[in-house]
């Protein structure tokens, strides 16, 4: 871990960081979601099925790639390399295992999802690898509601489920609470996520194992690209594009920064 140059793919400096206090983790965070992309691309490829690369959690191969090859991932790989971030850095923090649920309170697999929590004055959820909404700031443990730029609210409640301790909720202007996942609050080491991330990167009913596409926050909203489509939402405005599939590695550079070939392959 080379804590300096992880910090510059975020465009932060140690300074930035020194105080190891809740503003460092929140500028920590805020930079980081708005820097670098969640995409499944190393998994299905370009729309062509180009550049299948797989996942890996092992963590030189994660600062590798999202580091110093400026990519993005999906949570085992993002809050993976950010949390061995925070503790070089010198916070206090956990890899917990959350569970996102679908419509019957199913979690296919379990440990579906990968989150981290700091110990400050109290315990915050800091998470960079959820897609739309994204989370943008720590949030307390504690049912204190925090709204973020984009208007989104935020929470965690305890949860009324016997298999988990907390519920990290959301709320979009003029909705309700709606449920983001579940977590329990008890440590574990990046290995207890291979088998579900191996599950989750090769089974055809996984939702990252369809189409290619990519997602960042942006001051306001975020952007979203698909095969055939860019999305661009800022507060309560938002445009669609189409993209034609010889412009969409074009548009994968320009909107998130990421290049998966070279001049000359892309050319090919």
């Amino acid at each position: 871990m080379n804590a300096d140059r992880y910090l510059e793919r975020l465009g932060l400096t140690s300074a930035d960081v020194a105080a190891l206090d809740h503003g460092a983790l929140r500028r920590l965070q805020a930079t980081h979601v708005r820097t670098v992309p969640f995409e499944n691309i190393a998994i299905t490829g370009d729309p062509e099925g180009n550049g299948v690369e797989g996942v890996t959690l092992d963590l030189a191969d994660l600062y590798a790639k999202i580091v110093e090859r400026e990519r993005g991932g999906f949570c085992y790989e993002l809050n993976g390399l950010f949390g061995w971030l925070l503790a070089e850095l010198g916070f206090e923090t956990d890899r917990l295992a959350g569970r996102v649920l679908d419509e019957e309170g199913r979690a296919r697999p379990p440990a579906n999802h990968h989150t981290n929590v700091v110990t400050l004055d109290r315990r915050y959820v800091v998470d960079v690898g959820v897609a739309i909404p994204t989370i943008r700031q720590p949030l307390p443990l504690d049912g204190s509601v925090r709204e973020d730029e984009a208007g989104v609210a935020w929470r965690v409640v305890e949860s009324d489920r016997p298999d988990a301790d907390y519920c990290a909720q959301f709320r979009n202007p003029g909705g309700d609470w709606q449920r983001r996942y579940v977590f329990r609050d008890r440590p574990v080491d990046l290995d207890f996520f291979r088998a579900s991330c191996e599950f989750l990167a090769t089974a055809p009913e996984s939702p990252f194992t369809s189409d290619p596409f990519a997602t960042i926050a942006t001051p306001a909203g975020h952007r979203k690209l698909e095969p055939g489509t860019l999305t661009i939402v800022e507060g309560s405005e938002t445009r669609e594009r189409p993209v034609d599939p010889r412009e969409w590695h074009d548009a994968l550079q320009r909107e998130f920064g990421i290049s998966l070939f070279t001049d000359a392959e892309h050319s090919d």
